[in-house]
């Protein structure tokens, strides 16, 4: 087989220095046919091997019958299914190649972002354990937002996956970029969407906010796969070498990675750093209403005598003053107030742990007070003369009414 130098040469003596055929081929030791097949060819010569034969060319009829009758039937089942006793690898590869004949091909088309059109939506579960203190410690999940445009980043720890903490901590990335993309979107998250259609306190926060809630549709990973990815890139850019004392410390630390470092660096599909883009995308997007949407927990219940509320399953002292009277209970990501009347009568920094008991001292005192005033004035009406008295009976007419002993004429005539 010719060379690429001979190849290159012959060409170059025929075309550049005009020397005969007869002369390169004794030139360059080659013989005249070497030079014909040589300028006839407008292709660089290529090396090929002829193709080897596999162990599985012997299987693919019966793999092909079996993709035909179950087009997702799984290599493993196939391999069991054909008595195949050698590498997995080899079987996968092919198998790999004859699916899409039986399943068909399922393309995705390339999107097209436009400035303010979409916000993607998803939950990062952090591999790190993080204290919460009272001795307990979780991993806890983080809210990731990615403007489809610009690609920027933002993200926030909250205590739960809880609608109330989704929707808190929406409203929070929304208002810390200082506008709303026309459409939100996300998967089908159980507090979310279940059903794939979004539940109605979460059609009612976009609702608010002027925004579309989109759904990502079954088993879709390109729908949304941008802030997926950016999951990734926190795994292997923000979190390794990193320790964190509390989920605050978390949300400063990767608040302050965000700003300085995912959201200078440049993407090479959008040519530039999200942090220039961002204005454009900003221009486009629709800007904050004048009031906020429904977010976080908010109920009403009776205090009762204990003087707690439950919130996300730790109880917090309320003041005493209420018992019995109805309270506004109203739960964000950073605290849980309690209204009576309108006046505020709790107000305690938020417990991201479990089944605990936040007492405010000054709850008890009071209920030391009015514990003593009400034991003062029991032992008062005790005491107090004019009480009203009980008229007493004589046991012996009860004896007398149910015949139990005999009437007073009858003991006489006795005697």
């Amino acid at each position: 087989m010719i060379t690429m130098e001979d190849w290159a040469e012959i060409r170059r003596l025929h075309r550049a220095e005009k020397m005969p055929k007869k002369q390169i081929a004794e030139k360059l030791g080659v013989s005249r046919t070497t030079v014909y097949k040589a300028l006839e060819s407008a292709e660089p010569p290529k090396y090929q091997r002829a193709p080897k034969g596999s162990l599985v060319d012997a299987y693919v009829p019966q793999i092909k019958a079996l993709l035909a009758d179950a087009p997702r039937m799984p290599a493993t089942v196939i391999a069991e299914r054909i008595g195949w006793e050698h590498s997995m690898t080899i079987l996968k590869d092919r198998i790999r190649q004859l699916r899409p004949l039986y399943t068909g091909v399922d393309p995705a088309d390339r999107l097209v972002h436009r400035p303010g059109e979409a916000a993607q939506f998803d939950l990062w579960f952090p591999e790190p354990v993080i204290p919460l203190g009272y001795g307990q410690a979780r991993v806890l999940p983080v809210l990731v937002m990615t403007l489809t445009f610009s690609r920027f980043l933002t993200a926030l720890m909250i205590p739960s996956r809880q609608q109330g903490d989704l929707l808190a901590g929406m409203w929070q990335l929304v208002t810390g970029v200082g506008a709303v993309s026309k459409q939100l979107i996300w998967d089908r998250e159980a507090a979310i969407a279940p059903k794939g259609k979004a539940l109605p306190e979460v059609q009612a926060f976009a609702g608010t906010t002027a925004a579309k809630m989109v759904i990502a549709p079954k088993r879709d990973p390109e729908f949304k796969g941008m802030t997926e990815r950016n999951n990734d890139y926190f795994e292997t850019s923000f979190l390794p070498g990193r320790r964190f004392t509390s989920p605050q410390d978390f949300n400063t630390q990767i608040s302050a990675w965000i700003t300085e470092v995912a959201n200078q660096r440049k993407i090479r599909s959008l040519g530039d750093k999200p942090v220039n883009v961002l204005a454009k995308d900003l221009e486009a997007m629709t800007p904050l209403p004048p009031s906020p949407p429904a977010t976080g927990f908010s109920f009403q219940t009776r205090l009762g005598r204990d003087y707690y509320v439950r919130l996300a399953t730790n109880d917090y002292s309320v003041d005493p003053k209420c018992i019995g009277r109805l309270v506004q209970v109203t739960g964000t990501l950073e605290r849980v107030v309690v209204v009576c009347e309108g006046q505020v009568v709790a107000d305690h920094q938020r417990c991201w742990a479990s089944q605990q008991v936040i007492t405010d001292p000054a709850h008890v005192e009071t209920a030391r007070v009015l514990r003593a005033e009400y034991g003062r004035i029991r032992a008062q009406r005790a005491t107090a003369p004019g009480e009203a008295t009980v008229a007493v009976r004589d046991l012996g007419s009860y004896d007398e009414l149910f015949g139990l002993t005999p009437a007073p004429a009858a003991r006489k005539e006795a005697a």
